[in-house]
């Protein structure tokens, strides 16, 4: 069905006359009785009754009519979708409770004025083929596991270096600890169920287990975070890492403990990840609040896997 016959039947009912439509189009008369007689032909119904008084609607014209107003609306709000600067800033977070989640909650508070849609995509090979594809506009990634650069048409930023803690139960053999050294987690079981195999968070645990001597579980269903803590807290062998953004809340019977790692304090490395021809000016903006708001890069005494991407 052609837009501009329905867009032309519209002005005709509102205006109640084919020339006062036609003036509105900036159409002549000749080309509006062309259009509503092309749309009548098509639904093969009468839409309109010429009177002394102008252009009345039939019964099916009525019927027609508010539906040939969604439609309009619908073609609108899919041209400014994909209208630059008109449509909202598409950005994919991984999960709602992490330090990503955290940047963009701060963005949106310094930047109420730009519109957001905030996704939650799982891998990097996904969120990549979202940002070549236009269906969003970035994405926050560990940048870049092993043997998978990134595309040549995808930009990135180092913007957060996230020191991880250790989360135990009160009953933990630390959980009075102040802090404690990277070396004496040897031996001690840290679960982590929510870790999926090829992610790049999974090679970056991979290489911090292999470098210091780690045992990370992560076998059993991921139930999500509520269940990981509850299991935490009642099971005194088993711990977790915990991003030092993580947000979370637990019971206070819990007694969960949020412990820091020290020498090397292992650092999770955020990255803003772009398609370097996107023309959407909040996209800038992201980056100019990141460049000025985000945490410096990990001083002297932390760790990260020498395959990241370095600011």
């Amino acid at each position: 069905m052609d837009l501009d016959t329905v867009r032309t039947f519209v002005a005709v009912a509102d205006a109640g006359r084919f020339q006062e439509a036609a003036a509105e189009l900036a159409v002549t008369q000749q080309a509006v009785s062309k259009r509503i007689a092309a749309l009548e032909r098509g639904l093969g119904v009468r839409l309109f009754t010429r009177t002394p008084r102008g252009a009345e609607l039939t019964i099916d014209g009525q019927a027609f009519l508010p539906h040939a107003r969604e439609l309009l609306r619908v073609a609108e709000r899919a041209a400014a979708s994909v209208r630059t600067g008109r449509r909202a800033l598409r950005v994919d977070i991984i999960a709602s409770r992490g330090a990503a989640s955290g940047l963009m909650r701060a963005f949106h508070h310094a930047h109420p004025d730009v519109e957001l849609d905030v996704l939650m995509l799982v891998d990097i090979e996904t969120a990549v083929a979202a940002i070549r594809s236009g269906e969003i506009d970035a994405s926050f990634r560990a940048v870049a596991a092993p043997g998978r650069p990134l595309p040549e048409d995808i930009e990135s930023v180092r913007v957060l270096d996230e020191p991880l803690q250790l989360l135990t139960g009160p009953a933990h053999a630390l959980a009075d600890a102040r802090s404690v050294p990277l070396a004496e987690l040897a031996g001690h079981r840290i679960w982590m169920p929510g870790i999926v195999p090829g992610t790049e968070w999974a090679a970056y645990y991979e290489d911090l287990v292999a470098e210091f001597g780690l045992t990370i579980e992560a076998t059993g269903p991921n139930f999500g975070s509520d269940a990981l803590l509850d299991t935490v807290a009642d099971t005194p062998a088993l711990a977790t890492f915990m991003g030092e953004h993580t947000r979370l809340v637990w019971p206070a019977g819990h007694g969960l403990r949020r412990i820091p790692v020290t020498d090397p304090t292992p650092v999770y490395p955020h990255s803003l990840l772009w398609h370097r021809d996107n023309p959407h000016p909040a996209l800038s903006t992201l980056r100019a609040h990141l460049a000025t708001a985000a945490a410096a890069p990990g001083p002297a005494g932390t760790w990260s896997p020498d395959w990241v991407r370095p600011y």
